[in-house]
Order: C-alpha cells, then structure tokens, then sequence
C-alpha cells in the first residue's frame, strides 16, 4: 500500500465491521445437547421462516479485520466510538443521540478520526495540539 487516505481508511474499516458482522457466534465450551435433531415434516415447515445462510468471511479478511481493530488506539474514545458506529453503518441521526453531538460536531470528530489514523499508517509525524481542521487539511480529508 503505497499511501492511506482516509476514504481508504474508512473502507477498510467498513469492512472489518461487514466481517465482525458474519463471523459465528462464540460458543460456550463443555456445553452439548444429547438430544437428537429433530426432523420437521412439510407441514411443519410451511409458516417458518428461512434460516438465514451465514457465509463465513475468508482468512485474509479476518487477518485485515484483526489489524483493523488496532487503529483507533490512537484515537480519543469519543472519536473512536462515533468512527466505529459509523463503519458499522449507524445513521448520522443514531450517532449523535449517543454521543451527545449535532451533526457538524460528529461529523468533524469522524473525519479527524480518520485522518489521524491515514496519518498515523502514513507514519508522518504531526503536532497533537493542531486543531481538528488542520489535520484535516493536513491528512488530505477535507
């Protein structure tokens, strides 16, 4: 990867949301049931609803998704929670209602939560005390 930019950061967040997402669900060990499987009839079957197909996510995609879960260390909690709603595709209106912020507010605080972490992966050195819209500026998010 030659350079991160924050869109790209924000795909690749997306996408370690989308595989959180279709990963099994964790199973208690030592737990079983010694009680056979039961077979529905067709008139059973009639008024159920599908079971959803769950297709699991490829071992690449966990391998980029566990490294994605590192990057919003860096970030103040407030940031790294609205950038983490807004990977798993929460509306703008959910997310200001939880985090306490207008719009404007949550918004500014997202896009200099990606572009803390583009500039971070970059490795490029910048000053923690630049407001919220230089570093923007200087990650190229604007």
């Amino acid at each position: 990867m030659a350079e991160w930019t924050p869109a790209l950061v924000e795909a690749r967040l997306a996408e370690a949301a989308f595989v959180l997402k279709r990963l099994p669900e964790p199973r208690r060990q030592g737990y079983f049931s010694t009680w056979p499987a039961v077979l529905h009839s067709f008139g059973d079957k009639v008024g159920q609803e599908p079971v959803p197909m769950r297709v699991l996510p490829s071992p690449q995609a966990i391998s980029r998704m566990e490294e994605t879960l590192t990057w919003t260390a860096c970030l103040e909690p407030m940031d790294g929670k609205i950038v983490w709603m807004r990977a798993h595709g929460e509306r703008w209106k959910t997310i200001c209602w939880t985090v306490g912020m207008q719009r404007s507010a949550a918004h500014q605080h997202w896009l200099f939560g990606l572009c803390v972490i583009s500039l971070t992966l970059n490795r490029r050195r910048f000053n923690r005390n630049l407001s919220k819209q230089r570093v923007i500026a200087l990650a190229g998010g604007a």
